[in-house]
């Protein structure tokens, strides 16, 4: 864990009829063609929609900067953008340093109003894929190279020594279950070098029912696992949804079909026979799981809805951001009480719930699986059992429940619960609590050390428990008519700064900023950085964005409760070697009676290209060692930190120092300063 505090970041179609009582589910088609505005959803109030090109405001009118924001790009600009960096990536090698033999390849291309862009590449070296080697590379409006942001901790002469042949003797057998492929040579770069390995994927069914698309990577000179990931990412949703909605069709009087032209052609099949929904009079479904049509409106409802939000409040064209709709897929397997996003057939596919008698095809679940698409499109959280993974399925919770407050239905009030009308668990009580999450009795409501291994739907808690106080502040509250009760992991308050804020912050730091080993510990450095260019360095948003993380027990508060007593610094320069021995910078503590308060603040600035290389402690007068910070893989650039350490038991007056040392080989860094405040 690497907390941070604050960083001074400055700026560099018809309209659908009501929904009805509950249980009555038909839908009217409207045919709109493929350049026409997208309809407004059904169930929005105009006052909550975004208006594209015109400067959103915060939750209390307070207006973002706009430059930070990202621009509203139609698919063909888009696809400039991407050409650009393709023309240029040759050149941008050269810029960031990358050595002979490794080429980049362009991901993905966000573009901010101000004319900021950030390139999003994955690395091949002589031929090969590089697994865990992708980088971010931020340009200002001038197209200069302002950062880079990278996953790998590899060095340009680690990439050199690797080997690129790979012995036959190790290579792993190719599975044979179905939708299995055969195993491929590599470069891992998610350890501490880059290493020659094979990357196989293990393809079938899972007991669950979910298809199976299991990444498992192995060294190719000892066969030694180095990770294993899943390409199919799974998640729950709320019961059958319930109204008369407007949906996007096709056709022509006697022959129509569920494909949404004005949202990039989505479509919705039958996942039984691969064959489009048809109908001749475009009036879908009555009302019943019985009746095929009504699970395939909710998840055609349900998709139209989630594009709309992510167009018109974030400016993204489709999950992909190129204009081209997904397709879903209901009625999947006998009782599948599930559904999930496969990147491979690029689909949402839900099951029927227990008995075939609940779809899982509620607007949420759509926005929940839809946005597993948008992060694997943008940041790539690998899909593990470890923070990355949390942080993929805690997003797509965020996105689900954002798209819930933006629809604004008033039969189906926005709240921060999962599955609460599901009932899976057969007592009434939902799946998971935002607010909670521990109170599913598997979710993490905070970090820990001993987090270690743990599924993503339970990890996920950390970063929803986060979102939740963001936005609504911790305590005793009620939203929509559901009561909260959140606490924190210190006992202190959040100061809320609502969803439409929230929402804003967590978008640009997914698409511009986190990456596919993304830590709980990064994601705060870079949510903090997001607010930071939206709402202004120190601003209150930012501040919140530090109070929430730390009640989740991910970082420090950003000020206070600090003491305010006399400060002791040390502004001499010192040089901190590549691994080597630890550097000590001292300060003289004088004229503070009796012992140091429960709250010493330890203010550190230290320069350095990969701030998680560093391990830290604080040194008392009588020898005491308090640890500060421990390497991580952490690869954001500087630290300039401020930790709360309880120090009652020492006497205040005397030497303390400040430990400092690279913990792994290629960079080298300086202290810049330290400050003690008692």
């Amino acid at each position: 864990m690497s907390p941070t505090s604050p960083k001074a970041v400055g700026r560099r179609a018809r309209t659908a009829t009501a929904l009805v009582a509950a249980g009555v589910v038909v839908a009217v088609g409207v045919q709109v063609s493929a350049d026409a505005t997208t309809p407004a959803p059904s169930g929005v109030p105009a006052a909550s929609r975004a208006i594209l090109g015109v400067l959103p405001a915060g939750s209390d009118g307070t207006p973002v900067d706009p430059g930070a924001l990202p621009a509203a790009t139609t698919p063909q600009e888009r696809t400039a953008l991407i050409r650009k960096a393709e023309r240029r990536r040759i050149r941008t090698a050269r810029e960031i340093g990358l050595g002979p033999g490794t080429e980049l390849r362009v991901k993905d291309v966000v573009e901010n109003r101000d004319g900021t862009t950030h390139t999003r590449y994955e690395q091949v070296h002589r031929g090969l894929p590089v697994l865990g080697g992708q980088l971010i590379v931020h340009r200002g409006p001038d197209g200069a190279v302002d950062n880079v942001d990278r996953a790998t901790r590899a060095t340009r002469a680690g990439f050199a020594a690797v080997a690129t042949t790979a012995p036959v003797t190790k290579k792993p057998k190719a599975a044979t279950a179905k939708g299995s492929r055969a195993p491929r040579t590599v470069i891992w770069a998610g350890g501490d070098k880059p290493v020659l390995a094979w990357e196989r994927v293990v393809g079938g069914i899972r007991k669950d029912g979910t298809p199976n698309e299991l990444h498992i990577v192995t060294d190719a000179l000892t066969g030694k696992k180095l990770s294993e990931f899943q390409g199919v990412q799974t998640g729950s949703g709320h019961s059958q949804y319930s109204g008369t909605v407007r949906i996007g069709t096709a056709g022509s009087p006697g022959s129509y079909t569920l494909t949404d032209t004005a949202r990039g052609g989505h479509t919705t099949v039958d996942a039984r026979t691969g064959a489009l929904f048809k109908d001749t009079d475009d009036t879908w479904g009555d009302g019943t799981p019985a009746n095929p049509q009504t699970a395939a409106v909710d998840a055609h409802y349900g998709a139209a809805l989630t594009w709309d939000y992510f167009k018109n409040v974030h400016g993204r064209n489709g999950i992909r951001g190129d204009g081209v709709g997904a397709s879903s897929r209901v009625h999947y397997g006998n009782g599948y009480v599930n559904a999930f996003w496969n990147d491979t057939c690029f689909c949402m596919t839900y099951g029927d719930g227990v008995n075939n008698r609940s779809p899982l095809t509620a607007v949420d679940v759509a926005a929940h699986e839809m946005t597993h698409g948008v992060t694997s499109h943008t940041a790539g959280l690998v899909y593990d059992a470890y923070d990355a993974g949390g942080l993929n399925e805690a997003t797509s919770d965020i996105f689900a429940t954002a798209v819930e407050f933006y629809a604004g239905n008033a039969t189906d009030p926005a709240d921060y619960l999962t599955g609460e009308k599901i009932d899976i668990n057969g007592d009434g009580t939902p799946l998971r609590y935002m607010d909670e999450p521990s109170k599913d009795g598997g979710s993490m409501d905070n970090w820990r050390a001993s987090l270690g291994v743990l599924d993503p739907h339970y990890s996920s808690g950390i970063a929803n428990h986060f979102f939740y106080l963001l936005s609504e502040g911790g305590g005793a509250k009620t939203v929509n008519g559901v009561r909260y009760n959140s606490p924190t992991f210190d006992n202190l308050p959040v100061p809320a700064i609502g969803i439409g804020k929230a929402e804003k912050i967590w978008f640009k730091a997914l698409t511009e900023k986190m990456l596919p080993n993304e830590t709980f510990a990064a994601a705060r450095q870079h949510t903090l950085e997001a607010a930071g260019e939206l709402y202004g360095a120190n601003s209150p948003e930012q501040k919140a964005v530090g109070h929430a993380w730390a009640a989740v027990n991910v970082g420090t508060r950003p000020d206070g409760p600090w003491p305010s007593g006399p400060s002791f610094e040390n502004r001499t320069r010192l040089s901190v070697p590549d691994l080597g021995r630890a550097v000590v910078s001292p300060v003289t503590v004088t004229g503070v009676s009796g012992n140091a308060p429960t709250s010493v603040r330890v203010t550190v600035d230290i320069k350095h290209p990969f701030r998680g290389d560093l391990d830290i402690a604080l040194v008392a007068p009588d020898g005491t060692v308090y640890q500060l910070k421990t390497f991580t893989a952490d690869g954001t650039v500087d630290l300039k930190d401020t930790f709360a350490v309880n120090a009652s038991a020492e006497v205040a007056n005397g030497t303390w120092k400040l430990q400092v040392r690279d913990a792994y080989p290629g960079n080298t860094g300086f202290l810049d300063s330290w400050k003690l405040t008692f």
